[in-house]
């Protein structure tokens, strides 16, 4: 079994385990996600759904962002961590998305990378959720559980996005990334995984090297 067949069957029983994968980030709007995305950096995404309620109420839309106080978006997005970094690279990249793209969050890979504080993770995000493009969103579960399953030995993010291109059905990426996310917080946990509630074992090098 090649790994693209490997990786098939993987999404069919994926499938089974988690029928209705999804976005775990709240949002109304292409920049609400945005925004989202580039809070959920080390931090979880259920804290950032318990920060953006007030942040949105305050700055709806680019064009509020883009006005609003450092300090001000600072002290709201306090709970997320790393705020202050946060709060600079989201005012700029608002003032950026109004000068340059119209107000409108861009649908290209090399103009969501150019905003201040957007890598390829976030802007895959995007590209998915939003342009219902195909995008592999390489995440910290991302990285690890592919790595156990035996696809690759990297380390390098992007390095393992454009692998994972080559095996993962474009129609499937993204719900792919979704599914492996969901299995990496409930079931392939970074220490102590439940191996023996996981329904893609036997698809695992790492478990069968931890089985002999």
């Amino acid at each position: 079994m090649n790994k693209i067949e490997k990786c098939n069957k993987i999404i069919a029983t994926f499938k089974k385990i988690y029928p209705d994968p999804r976005c775990t980030l709240n949002y109304g709007s292409a920049f609400e996600l945005l925004v989202s995305t580039r809070l959920a950096a080390q931090c979880t995404d259920k804290r950032v759904n318990m920060t953006t309620p007030k942040l949105f109420a305050k700055y709806p839309d680019v064009c509020a962002m883009a006005g609003a106080s450092l300090a001000d978006v600072e002290e709201v997005i306090k709970p997320c961590g790393f705020f202050k970094t946060k709060a600079r690279d989201i005012v700029n990249l608002s003032k950026k998305i109004s000068e340059n793209f119209g107000g409108n969050v861009p649908g290209s890979m090399e103009e969501l990378t150019s905003l201040p504080g957007i890598g390829r993770k976030t802007a895959n995000v995007i590209l998915a959720e939003i342009f219902h493009k195909p995008a592999i969103v390489v995440d910290t579960h991302f990285m690890r559980i592919t790595r156990r399953l035996g696809f690759h030995n990297l380390k390098d993010a992007t390095k393992i996005e454009f692998l994972m291109k080559k095996i993962v059905p474009e129609s499937e990426s993204a719900n792919f990334s979704h599914r492996l996310v969901a299995h990496g917080r409930e079931i392939c946990k970074a220490i102590n995984p439940k191996c023996d509630l996981c329904g893609i074992k036997n698809f695992c090098e790492k478990y069968k090297k931890d089985s002999r």
